[in-house]
């Protein structure tokens, strides 16, 4: 780049000083933005754009969740097509690259997929049927890359970005995730060196205060962006920046790098979606939004333990006081909604919304249900960190009647509020918790990860897998054709008991859907009688709602809300 600088370039450059300050290179604005590929002429990112809309409905998949006679990726491709456009709009396929642990976020080579999931052609393919999610690992890579190969032989460029701590670091406050060893100490040509180890051995940490990590990291979006990515994920990003004496996570860089990338991701794709994973409590989740300048959408993960906890409890005040309390997002933000995902349910966004008590009356429950759980150190004492059970499981199991109606129930909540939700396969195919899994991979997370056959209906499968597969497919098909639940349409939410009430508008008025929900365990009368057809059935709105039962209803745009 030469000449006059670009809009673009300078908004870069201004990125650049607050993140690696006037030592950066004076080439590194447009080094970024050609590794992105980006125009440097782009159009403003900052101004605000349609990204989503109602039939944005996510399904979240492993790229070998879903198994039969072709390679995996190929398999979903397949059971996509066949099965699931009505439904979803969106595939997430999580991380597909070669792995050497951590059902593939301990990342061997960006740049390829890895041969026993599939091709990129198989990506392209699902590209081409639906819009894609993919994730970006990268406050770690495995030590089987050929980065942490060069750290060791003390080469370049490997050796400057590997994270080490040296003798003197003041850790002590560092926040993560994991009551493990923060420092692994190896081998180099160089000497011993003692490497960041946020999420394990064999995750080592990048060093992003070295500016040539970035400039790779946007390489690998380029690539990800060239293959029909829509929406890139950017995992535990919360941990990118360590500085010795701090907390880290959440460091003011970090948030100024997620800037950066917005900038970069909106210059070279003007439609993209930028998504931050942070599980933390609700307030430092939002934070990811900054002032609608950082991520376009972040996780709802206060959402999945408020909902679990009304359904096991029957009780809707928790969840209905965190629903009508939430604060206004800034614009041209919005939410991610689950029920389950591929690691668990996290359990710190909970913090505050219920009471250690309520907490713990949850771990034992999992517990009591076949289920796991995670800590993580909370300074004095190890503290709950997620639950890790099969969504089946921890709703009463295979032998109780009423399961599949809870499974139903939380997601059609879910799929109810405002924000863009998503539904994990194995919730979608009802597996149960995969004890065999975890023992074979020492991991809590694998008995929630278990591969499925996406043709796996035949005549002897059991009623209540039915149940779910269809209710689930009937429930996103119908969300995706109302205006009234586009992800930026007004929401409000009350509850009584165990009645929930959530009332959607669209965003230009013309369009109202109210959700009414049982999440009790004997019938409630449905307040005000029978009031129109249920969205879900086609049938009239019912006098009484079943326990565990719900309604879609479509009001009249005056209605009161």
């Amino acid at each position: 780049m030469s000449g006059r600088a670009s809009p673009l370039q300078d908004r870069v450059d201004g990125h650049v000083r607050r993140i690696w300050g006037d030592t950066a290179p004076s080439d590194l604005a447009g080094r970024l933005i050609d590794a992105i590929g980006a125009d440097p002429g782009a159009a403003d990112p900052a101004l605000p754009s349609p990204r989503w809309d109602e039939g944005d409905v996510v399904l979240i998949t492993y790229g070998d969740s879903v198994v039969g006679a072709a390679a995996p990726l190929a398999e979903l491709n397949r059971f996509v097509s066949d099965q699931l456009l009505d439904s979803f709009g969106v595939v997430h396929v999580l991380p597909f690259s070669p792995s050497s642990s951590d059902r593939g976020f301990a990342v061997i080579d960006y740049t390829a997929v890895d041969p026993s999931v599939g091709t990129w052609a198989d990506l392209d393919a699902l590209a081409g049927r639906v819009d894609l999610m993919v994730d970006l690992v990268l406050n770690h890579v495995s030590t089987r890359s050929e980065w942490f190969d060069q750290f060791l032989a003390a080469e370049e460029p490997g050796r400057r970005y590997i994270k080490t701590a040296e003798p003197d670091a003041d850790l002590h406050r560092v926040v993560r995730p994991r009551s493990l060893p923060l420092v692994h100490e190896f081998s180099t040509a160089d000497g011993p060196a003692r490497v960041w180890t946020t999420f394990g051995p064999d995750q080592v940490d990048l060093d992003w205060a070295e500016p040539d990590v970035a400039v790779e990291m946007l390489r690998v979006v380029d690539l990800y962006l060239g293959h029909g990515a829509r929406f890139v994920r950017l995992d535990a990003v919360a941990y990118l920046w360590k500085e010795s004496g701090t907390t880290c996570i959440h460091h003011d860089r970090t948030h100024e790098i997620v800037r950066l990338l917005r900038t970069l991701l909106v210059a070279r794709a003007p439609g993209a979606v930028l998504i931050t994973e942070t599980n933390v409590p609700d307030a430092e989740n939002r934070s990811y939004l900054g002032a609608g300048d950082e991520a376009h959408a972040i996780y709802n993960f206060t959402l999945p333990p408020l909902l679990v906890d009304a359904i096991l409890n029957g009780r809707t005040d928790r969840l209905a006081r965190f629903l009508a309390g939430m604060p206004a997002l800034p614009e041209g933000t919005t939410l991610i909604n689950f029920v389950a995902s591929h690691d668990g349910i996290g359990l710190r966004p909970a913090e505050g919304l219920l009471t250690p008590d309520e907490i713990d009356d949850l771990v034992r429950t999992t517990e009591e249900r076949g289920g796991l759980y995670g800590t993580y150190d909370a300074g004095d004492s190890a503290r709950p960190y997620e639950l890790n059970i099969a969504l089946p499981d921890l709703f009463g199991g295979v032998d109780d009647p009423h399961m599949p109606e809870r499974v139903l129930l939380a997601h059609t909540i879910m799929l109810t509020l405002a924000g863009i939700p998503a539904i994990y396969v194995n919730s979608l195919l009802g597996t149960t918790n995969d004890r065999d899994a975890v023992r074979a991979d020492d991991s809590r997370r694998s008995i929630n990860r278990r591969a499925v056959s996406g043709s796996d209906l035949p005549p002897e499968t059991p009623e209540w897998r039915r149940e779910i597969y269809r209710g689930l497919l009937r429930r996103a098909a119908v969300r995706r054709g109302q205006a009234a639940f586009h992800p930026d349409g007004a929401q409000r939410a009350h509850g009584d008991g165990p009645l929930l009430r959530v009332v959607r508008t669209s965003p230009d008025g013309a369009r109202v859907v109210e959700l009414i929900a049982n999440v009790g365990d004997t019938a409630i009368p449905v307040p005000g009688g029978p009031i129109g057809v249920d969205l879900l059935t086609g049938e009239p709105v019912p006098s009484e709602l079943a326990p565990y039962g719900t309604v879609w209803v479509e009001r009249p745009p005056s209605v009161d809300q």
